[in-house]
This record gives structure tokens, C-alpha cells and sequence, in this order.
């Protein structure tokens, strides 16, 4: 506890006598000041015993010192001290009302008691409280220093939250709560992702302090980790803004896990590198030498039907595959999922269970990108341009069929414009909407340019009656009947389609390029 003036008083040695305010010596005293100025409020900075002897005061008139004692109690003075047998000797009847009036405690100091004695006092007091702080800060960083070595985050917040007296709380890069402390504070962390999502968008370190929902606590957030982007947060509630014990607690917290999480970036860089060999090995149809590099770190990953997942960076800004990454891991992380995130230059491969919950947690990740780039003026942030491909599921036999699914799901996601495409609406859909591709239409339209120059001339319908002709399989019969026109009308045409092309319709590729050409051109 700092020294408050009831402390001093109660020292033995200074034989303080209060005349005044007795129901406000419970008061902290941030410093003790002596001043004989008439006015000496602009060089207060609150919290002060001002000590004085009225060498310049006229302490007998009322008015003067109703003024004189309001200005040192708005000032933030918490009290004053007045020397007799000095100037005075006993405290004029006017300060002493005055200080009443005001609520100002004020301090008989007897003669034999010098001003420096009183500083010295409280010096003391305050050096004291500052030991007795910092050895407490000592004591909590030990003890959350075992706690972190012994029993790992979860017993680290425990040790935190009894030693700020309230509850402290732990976000994985996602934002999600990974661990609290009581128990009971899990919920109340929870209300502040939005509030851990803007501190994370902000240079590591940073920090706030913001107010909870429903509650009357004080929460002070802090990222973790010296990266760019930060890896992780941690909360602290409390009821009032914390001591000096309470704050070396907090910033110790703040360093052991900070440690902990730049000792786990370690981890999971050489973890990246077994699992960039291990996708090695699938994608070169070796899944028992990959299942025997894994070991037990994937556990049955390499066994179940999985999902392979390949993005791509578009644009300079932002760093979406670090995005996405950091979802599909938290995601595994809180369901205990295993999955494999191999970066590639500017590619990131993702290998996880199918129907499990970093699956969905990617593909909900795309679907608010493409959801933001279908609002005007909105912005992505800082997650830049990506597109991703989804393969089908496969077991680990198949893995490079995966892969090349993968791949080819985001070439048509960079094509179409679109963040995720998925290899089995792909496959099980029309060919057709592949061919609303601006090379394609070119194609088609060189292809078919010179039958629709001779239909423009009016000496035949040609680009009519190769639609009808190719959509009944080359039956003359039908194909005229559609047209309503002799059946030898039709074969004049189709030989006139074939000298103006250039090419024989009896050669089943000339046959489909001209069907695709049609259908290119008559979905404009």
C-alpha cells in the first residue's frame, strides 16, 4: 500500500495532529511538497501533502483563504500541512474553516517536527511500496514461470488471473478462445472476438483496453508473437486498472507467451517441412514411405478419404495464403483434426480430412471473400486476391489424381473470376459453361466466320442447317424435317459447308469442334 496521511499521522515520530477532514485520511500521498507561494496550484500535479508555514498568506482573513484552500483541493492536493510556532502559533481560525468547509484534511505539524522529516517519511513509505511490488511482481513471474513449464497456457492464465485477481483469457490466430481462466471466464472472452480480430490487424506488439459487454470489467487485450501479423492475443479482466504487482504479472504473461509462441512457429516451420516431404511422397505414389515419415504427427490423415486443397496469391497486397493457412489450422486445432499445410511459393497446398472442419472453415473463408467482392466500395483488408482449387475426395493411393483435381479446379476459379471452385461441381456439371471463355468464342467465331459471310449474301441458310444436321447425329431425313426442306436440299448445303471450311464433315473432331463452335457462339 502507498502512504496515505493516515499513515502519517499515525507515525510515531512526526506527531501529526489533525484539525481538519478526519473523514479523508484514507487518501494515497503521492509526494510530499513544500511551498510558500500564495498561489502554488500550477506546479501541483495531484496526489500532494503540501507543507507550509503562511510565510506569504494572510491565513486570518476568511475569503482569502476559502479561495486558497478551493484551488488546492481542485488541484488534486489530498491534503495539507501546516507548521505552528513559526509564523503562527496555532492555525488561524479562517484556514481551519476553510479547510472544513472544503473537506481538505488539514495537519497540525508541531515545531520540533521539520518539513524534511514529513518528506522523508513519505519517501520511504513510497520506496517501500515499490519494493514490496516489485518483489511481488518477481514472486508472480516465478510462479507463472512454473505454471507455463509444469502445466503449459492452460496453468500460466490460472496463475495470472489469481494474481490480478479477476481472469485472463488466450486466442489462437483465428481468434477463437484456445484456453481461459476461471473457467467460467470462457464466455465472456468469447464476446470480445470482433475485439481481438482489430487488434490483430494492427503491428505486432500492440495492445488496448476495452470494455466488456454486460460487465463492469476492465479488459486490457495484447497481442503475442513479433511477427507482422500477430499469432495470438491474450485478455486480462479486472475489476480496476491494475498495480504495479498486477502489471509486472500481466507483462510476464505477455513475455513467457510470447516465447511460447515463437518456440511453437519453430515447431510448426520444421513440422511444414516433414509434411512438404510427406506430400512429396503421395503425389509420387509412395503413401507407406509418407506414412512412415509422418509417424503418428498426422495420425490417421494418410488413411481416411481426405480433401486436397490448392491456393494461389493474386496481387501484390496482402498475404492471403498466410489467411488461409492460419483458418484451416485453428479449425483442425479446436476440433483435434489433423491436416497437412504445405507452402508453395506462392502456392499453398492443404490436405485434410473430407467432410471434417478446416474442409469447411476454408471454404467458408473463400465464400466471405467472394461475398466482399459482390459488395461495392468493400474491401478485402489486407488479405490481397486468392483463388482456390478443392479436389474431390481420395484416399491417399489417388492422391495425385487429387492433386492434378486440385489444380485444374483452380484453373477454372481463376478463369471464371471466382476465390473457390470445386473439382465435383466441375465434373458433374455441363461442359458448356467452360466455354464462355473469351479463346473460345474467338475460336468459334473464325471458325464459323465464313459460313454466316455466306449466309449474309442470302444464297442459303448454311450456319441453320449445320446446327440441325450435327443435332440429329447427321440424319438426313430428320434433320430436313426440322428445316422443312428436301433432304437433297441439305445434302447441297452440307457439301457447301464443306468446300467453304474446307474440311470433311465425315471426320468425327471436325464434327464436335463445329458443335462446340455453335454452342460457344449461341450462348453470347
Amino acid at each position: 500500500m502507498p502512504p496515505t496521511l493516515a499513515s502519517l499521522v499515525h507515525h510515531s515520530a512526526l506527531k501529526l495532529t489533525v484539525r481538519a477532514g478526519e473523514d479523508r485520511l484514507d487518501v494515497p500521498v503521492r509526494w510530499a511538497h513544500v511551498s510558500e507561494l500564495a498561489d502554488p496550484v500550477p506546479y501541483m500535479e495531484g496526489g500532494e501533502l503540501l507543507l507550509i508555514t503562511a510565510l506569504k498568506l494572510d491565513a486570518e482573513d476568511p475569503e482569502a483563504m476559502r479561495r486558497y484552500v478551493k484551488r488546492l483541493a481542485g488541484a488534486g492536493v489530498v491534503g495539507l500541512g501546516f507548521a505552528v510556532g513559526v509564523n503562527y502559533d496555532d492555525i488561524p481560525e479562517a484556514l481551519v474553516g476553510a479547510a472544513r468547509q472544503e473537506g481538505l484534511p488539514l495537519l497540525e505539524v508541531p515545531r520540533r517536527t521539520p518539513f524534511l522529516a514529513i518528506s522523508k517519511a513519505v519517501s520511504a513509505a513510497i520506496a517501500a511500496d515499490q519494493y514490496r511490488a516489485v518483489t511481488a511482481g518477481f514472486a508472480a513471474q516465478r510462479e507463472l514461470t512454473r505454471q507455463a513449464l509444469t502445466t503449459g497456457p492452460e496453468g500460466l492464465l490460472a496463475a495470472l488471473a489469481a494474481q490480478v485477481d479477476g481472469w485472463a483469457a488466450l486466442y489462437d490466430a483465428s481468434g477463437a478462445v484456445v484456453a481461459a481462466a476461471p473457467e467460467w471466464a470462457g464466455r465472456r472472452a468469447a464476446r470480445l472476438t470482433a475485439e481481438v480480430e482489430r487488434l490483430r490487424e494492427r503491428p505486432a506488439p500492440a495492445s488496448s483496453v476495452v470494455a466488456a459487454p454486460d460487465t463492469e470489467d476492465r479488459i486490457e487485450l495484447h497481442s503475442l508473437g513479433t511477427g507482422r501479423r500477430p499469432r495470438a492475443a491474450l485478455a486480462v479482466g479486472t475489476a480496476a486498472a491494475p498495480g504495479t504487482a498486477e502489471r509486472y504479472a500481466v507483462h510476464s504473461a505477455i513475455a513467457l507467451l510470447t516465447l511460447t509462441t515463437e518456440r511453437s512457429r519453430s515447431l510448426h516451420a520444421a513440422e511444414q517441412r516433414v509434411g512438404a516431404a510427406v506430400l512429396r511422397m503421395l503425389l509420387a505414389g509412395e503413401p507407406d514411405h509418407a506414412r512412415a515419415v509422418a509417424g503418428d504427427l498426422y495420425g490417421g490423415l494418410l488413411d481416411a478419404p481426405f480433401r486436397m486443397l490448392v491456393a494461389e496469391r493474386q496481387g501484390t497486397e496482402g498475404d492471403p495464403l498466410d489467411a488461409l493457412a492460419e483458418t484451416a489450422e485453428s479449425a483442425a486445432a479446436r476440433s483435434g483434426e489433423a491436416v497437412l499445410v504445405v507452402p508453395e511459393r506462392e502456392r499453398l497446398v492443404v490436405l485434410a480430412t473430407d467432410g471434417g472442419t478446416a474442409v469447411a472453415a476454408c471454404t467458408a473463408y473463400a465464400d466471405s471473400l467472394e461475398a466482399a467482392r459482390l459488395v461495392p466500395d468493400s474491401s478485402n483488408g489486407d488479405d490481397g486476391g486468392l483463388v482456390v482449387g478443392l479436389s474431390a475426395p481420395a484416399g491417399p493411393i489417388a492422391a495425385a489424381s487429387a492433386y492434378r483435381q486440385a489444380e485444374q479446379a483452380l484453373s477454372v476459379a481463376r478463369r471464371r473470376g471466382r476465390v473457390l471452385v470445386e473439382h465435383e461441381h466441375v465434373a458433374s456439371g455441363s461442359v458448356l459453361p467452360l466455354l464462355a471463355d473469351d479463346a473460345v468464342r474467338a475460336f468459334a467465331d473464325g471458325l464459323l466466320r465464313a459460313l454466316r459471310d455466306h449466309d449474309a449474301t442470302g444464297r442459303g441458310d448454311l450456319v441453320a442447317s449445320l446446327r440441325a444436321w450435327l443435332s440429329r447425329h447427321g440424319q438426313w431425313d430428320a434433320a430436313a424435317a426440322d428445316l422443312g426442306v428436301h433432304r437433297h436440299t441439305l445434302r447441297y448445303r452440307m457439301r457447301r459447308v464443306e468446300e467453304i471450311l474446307g474440311r470433311s464433315l465425315d471426320d468425327p473432331d471436325v464434327r464436335m469442334e463445329l458443335w462446340l463452335a455453335l454452342k460457344a457462339t449461341s450462348a453470347e
